[in-house]
């Protein structure tokens, strides 16, 4: 029997992580799933765990490309030739930046999650950041496209669009190509620390970007879209230091 669609968010970040548990184990194993509390579908030592088919990780994955597909398809459906007239430097240049911001954090997150020994909440957070934010890259791009916009941008300093005079090099909040590669070479703790704190410095950044283009943007979609980014942004960065208590 399907499960409602509250199912999914009234399961806990614990229960996430043990579900991610149960599935790399079961891989590690060869399908071995072992004892399961009832809760997770097991009953003893020779239940098998039978998970819903929304938290099978192919149909994660399939649901993942689906929505990144309705995505585009809404946002294509959304332009009109209105929006490539109504739209000002604000929305173009938060677009193109957030656009590289979210694919640096992507990046990392994607690292972090191929380090071994990581704490299991963290790397359920990364998770959710690599699918968030790509889906989000989806949109930027989409609307740059009805906007007849260049997807990128082209110029060699970013931020005009926040009246900063001149630009600058790049965006707040960006790890360093030197922190990335450091990133890559930790395992556990270590890993934890460094991962937390260039997401958390690389969220405030983007926080900083969503709530300027939140009240600037002239178009209503970016608006929304940066206050939502916001808002998300700043839950993570409250779940990220929590699990490092």
């Amino acid at each position: 029997m399907t499960p409602p669609a509250s199912d999914m968010s009234d399961l806990s970040l614990d229960q996430i992580v043990e579900l991610e548990r149960r599935a790399e184990q079961r891989d590690a194993d060869g399908g071995d799933d072992g004892d399961a509390p009832a809760e997770f579908g097991g009953g003893g030592d020779d239940d098998e765990i039978v998970l819903p088919w929304w938290q099978h990780p192919m149909n994660i994955v399939t649901m993942v490309v689906t929505a990144a597909i309705l995505a585009a398809m809404i946002g294509w459906m959304a332009g009109d030739n209105n929006s490539r007239t109504n739209h000002s430097d604000v929305d173009t240049g938060f677009l193109q930046d957030m656009r590289v911001h979210h694919e640096q954090a992507v990046l990392m997150s994607l690292i972090y999650r191929t380090l071994p020994d990581t704490d299991p909440g963290l790397r359920t957070i990364a998770r959710s950041i690599v699918v968030g934010q790509s889906i989000e890259v989806g949109r930027m791009i989409q609307l740059l496209r009805d906007y007849g916009e260049s997807e990128v941008n082209e110029s060699d300093t970013s931020m005009q669009w926040m009246g900063m005079v001149g630009g600058q090099a790049s965006m707040p909040g960006m790890a360093t190509e030197d922190e990335l590669e450091q990133l890559g070479r930790l395992q556990g703790r270590e890993a934890d620390e460094l991962f937390v704190r260039l997401m958390s410095d690389h969220h405030v950044g983007g926080i900083e970007m969503a709530e300027f283009a939140a009240q600037e943007a002239k178009t209503d979609e970016v608006r929304l879209m940066a206050a939502s980014m916001a808002e998300a942004q700043r839950g993570e960065l409250v779940e990220m230091a929590n699990q490092l208590e």
